[in-house]
């Protein structure tokens, strides 16, 4: 029952703006309540205040005309502060508490009030609300002011104690305090009603950048657009270029496996087309076996490089950081064992803060083919540096990745031409070019730039890869 009650699947599906709307209802009504509580509390209170002023202005208009004969009597003016206390039931009452008997108004004939107490001189006491039978046998309730005074006109011999009771029923203030309620709960309903209307447009205006990407998803999914626009709030500024950079990711990829496949269909048809003919052309048994060992070798290695350059050339959109150094020197401490007799001295220049942010097998590529060449062609020095390249507010550090050398160098016009993306394995530059079409190949894969000129420092070759700041 209790899952049928509240369906948590339901609930996590519901949309943002339902959410929102939901979340910002409840707490505008629990607003409404605390502040309609508040000012109910506030007017009661006020209510109760001015009540008691009135009634204790009424017990000193009393007290103003009370005297005391010589022998104790009584006597209260027959003009009262108010015609209502000499209308029987009125519902304002006077009482008059003396040590041995006490003074009712008019108005209180026929109802039965509480006695009241005397009081000790400038004693007051304000209560209610107290019950009361009125003449008709109906219940009813008052507040009730009692003030503690004496009467000293004869001196200390004639100083006369009693007590001044001033009543009210309570359906003056109870009929007040509905008014004030009927009133304040209607406006605050009002108020809140206009409140979710304004909030219902303020929430689809703030969301509509939301459905407006939902939108150009939904049209990039079908094909009507090549990628989301520019044009998002700050926000969602990083959400809009992560897809971007996912959508343009897939495609790279989908070319590269084009291009590899077409490729490796290219490399593949010479081999092919010796198998052909050797087989259309009588040929010696042994002669037909060496050749076809051969052409085989020859298809493994095509099948085998172009695999290795497709795997080499993945982009890691979301990967975690890869510390480089360790990578760097296994990849070194192989190659000081292959090029021992040349005795070339590797150096580092590492910031502990730099991070490669892909695939470690990217890294290795990239590392393991730049070091190679270095090692190849130095004289005797190659320095490695690796530096924190540029940076974004909000996005992961880029990366500087050089690889020095004192060998004889670059000539300016071949540059481009070592730059340049061969179509097959056996078509690439040599020389300063071995594994630089991988190499090359990684670095596009990571938006990034490969740049070769002559070293400052080593005065050979210097190959400078720079990664941009990723998403």
């Amino acid at each position: 029952m209790g899952d049928a009650f509240f369906d948590k699947s339901r609930w996590r599906a519901r949309s943002l703006q339902s959410r929102q709307l939901l979340a910002a209802s409840l707490g505008l009504v629990a607003f409404l309540a605390l502040a309609g509580y508040a000012l109910d509390r506030a007017f009661l209170e006020t209510a109760q205040s001015n009540l008691r002023t009135r009634l204790e202005s009424y017990a000193l208009e009393y007290a103003s005309g009370i005297e005391f004969l010589r022998d104790g009597t009584l006597y209260v003016p027959d003009t009262p502060p108010e015609p209502r206390f000499e209308r029987p039931g009125s519902g304002l009452y006077a009482e008059v508490v003396l040590p041995n008997g006490h003074w009712d108004s008019p108005s209180a004939q026929g109802p039965e009030l509480p006695l009241g107490g005397m009081l000790a001189p400038a004693v007051d006491k304000f209560e209610g609300p107290l019950p009361i039978t009125r003449s008709d046998g109906s219940s009813a309730e008052i507040y009730r002011l009692g003030k503690g005074l004496v009467w000293a006109e004869g001196g200390p011999q004639g100083e006369f104690p009693y007590t001044v009771y001033i009543s009210e029923d309570t359906s003056a203030l109870a009929s007040q305090i509905r008014v004030f309620r009927r009133a304040l709960w209607g406006y605050l309903g009002g108020a809140g009603l206009v409140l979710l209307l304004l909030q219902m447009l303020v929430l689809r205006w703030s969301l509509r950048p939301m459905r407006q990407v939902v939108g150009e998803l939904k049209r990039v999914h079908r094909g009507q657009l090549a990628r989301m626009s520019q044009q998002h709030p700050r926000e969602l500024e990083p959400l809009t270029e992560s897809i971007n950079a996912f959508i343009e990711s897939e495609r790279e990829n989908l070319d590269r496996q084009r291009n590899t496949l077409a490729d490796l269909a290219h490399s593949l048809k010479t081999p092919l087309a010796v198998l052909r003919a050797r087989l259309d052309n009588p040929t010696p048994e042994a002669e037909l076996r060496e050749e076809v060992a051969t052409q085989l070798r020859r298809m493994n290695e095509m099948v085998s490089y172009q695999l290795a350059r497709a795997a080499s050339s993945g982009h890691a959109l979301f990967a975690a950081p890869i510390d480089i150094e360790p990578h760097a020197e296994q990849i070194v401490r192989g190659l000081e064992k292959v090029y021992s007799s040349r005795k070339v001295l590797c150096e580092f220049e590492f910031d502990p803060n730099a991070r490669f942010h892909g695939e470690p097998g990217d890294l290795q590529e990239l590392l393991g083919n730049l070091l190679e060449n270095a090692f190849k062609w130095a004289k005797s020095r190659v320095l490695l540096t690796v530096r924190v390249g540029d940076t974004s507010p909000g996005r992961r550090d880029g990366l500087l990745l050089a690889v020095d050398d004192d060998g004889p160098g670059i000539a300016v016009e071949r540059v481009a031409q070592l730059l340049q993306r061969g179509v097959r394995g056996d078509e690439r530059v040599q020389g300063h070019g071995i594994g630089l079409a991988i190499v090359q190949d990684i670095v596009r894969g990571y938006r990034g730039e490969l740049e070769v000129r002559r070293s400052e420092e080593l005065g050979g070759a210097r190959f400078e890869v720079k990664l941009p700041p990723g998403l």
